[in-house]
């Protein structure tokens, strides 16, 4: 991926990603777990891998996003734009692994979305599409 999300987690956070995320039901929308240092990101219904993010330490403590790809075949995964995958992976990590608001990453998501498509969704149609997540949640 040629963006990449510029957060540091804290330590604790990548103590909490490497617990991975499994999706409860069918209105959860992703399953994440990692191997090592690569955070893989599959679609929970088909089980298609998504994003494989590799962390890397950051000197004086946490860890970042040091490389990452993501899914091309359009068959697969639909999406085409560099900016939108990177709201996307960092926005999976923080609000469905982390359960953070990400009130930020949303709202860049539902921007992203609507200039690509055209459409003036509503915030919370946009993000249970993508998310499997309320606004709210």
């Amino acid at each position: 991926m040629p963006e990449l999300p510029q957060r540091i987690w804290s330590d604790e956070d990548w103590k909490r990603i490497q617990l991975g995320y499994a999706s409860r039901d069918m209105d959860e929308k992703w399953d994440v777990f990692t191997e090592g240092e690569i955070v893989f990101l599959h679609r929970s219904w088909t089980g298609n891998g998504i994003f494989a993010a590799t962390f890397a330490p950051v000197d004086g403590g946490g860890w970042r996003i040091d490389s990452a790809v993501v899914e091309r075949d359009a068959e697969r995964y639909r999406g085409t734009d560099d900016a939108y995958d990177c709201v996307m992976l960092e926005l999976v990590i923080s609000a469905i692994v982390l359960g953070e608001s990400a009130t930020g990453l949303r709202t860049k998501l539902v921007e992203l979305t609507r200039r690509e498509s055209g459409s003036d969704a509503p915030a919370g149609l946009i993000q249970h599409s993508a998310l499997g997540l309320r606004s709210d949640s």
